[in-house]
């Protein structure tokens, strides 16, 4: 079962609260961080991530924010229409990149992740396999900051510039 239908679960098990009107809407967005995407994001900083798991991720956010706003499949509203009227913008996405960043802040400055550090560097010898190369997790770094690897470890070594990435993320 992946992460995405588990999330779907614990939504769906909540949904009487998610659509009850009484509740501001507020309340049910904050609801759903706290007890839906926590649970989708479980473990999230060690996913490599492709563009069809952005696009399934960015999709059950969109799917959440609709059923709790009561729009159903068949109305033609788009999803910058929902965003606008949460008054917000899709946030799974970037929570995800954030968490990734301080992982790799965490690993780089962290003595007992060594190994796991040299192996992210290309310093473990050996030779590589034949074929294309997969995604890495470092390259998901490297594509979303729009940096090298070198400058990536480089600002993990320090916070002050980890949260200006961050910031700028946004």
């Amino acid at each position: 079962m992946t992460r995405i239908e588990i999330a779907r679960q614990a939504f769906i098990k909540m949904k009487t609260m998610f659509v009850n009107r009484d509740l501001s809407l507020d309340l049910r967005r904050r609801a759903l961080r706290c007890y839906v995407l926590s649970t989708l994001l479980y473990g999230i900083e060690s996913w490599t991530l492709k563009a069809d798991n952005i696009k399934k991720l960015e999709s059950f956010e969109m799917w959440c924010h609709r059923t709790i706003l009561k729009i159903p499949w068949t109305q033609r509203v788009t999803n910058a229409e929902v965003l606008r009227r949460l008054q917000k913008d899709c946030e799974v996405i970037k929570h995800i990149k954030t968490r990734k960043l301080e992982y790799l802040d965490h690993i780089t400055r962290c003595a007992k992740y060594e190994i796991l550090r040299l192996i992210m560097q290309g310093k473990i010898r050996g030779k590589r396999s034949i074929g294309r190369r997969r995604i890495s997790w470092l390259r998901n770094l490297r594509e979303w900051y729009s940096c090298s690897s070198v400058d990536l470890f480089r600002a993990a070594a320090n916070k002050v510039r980890i949260a200006v990435m961050n910031s700028n993320l946004r």
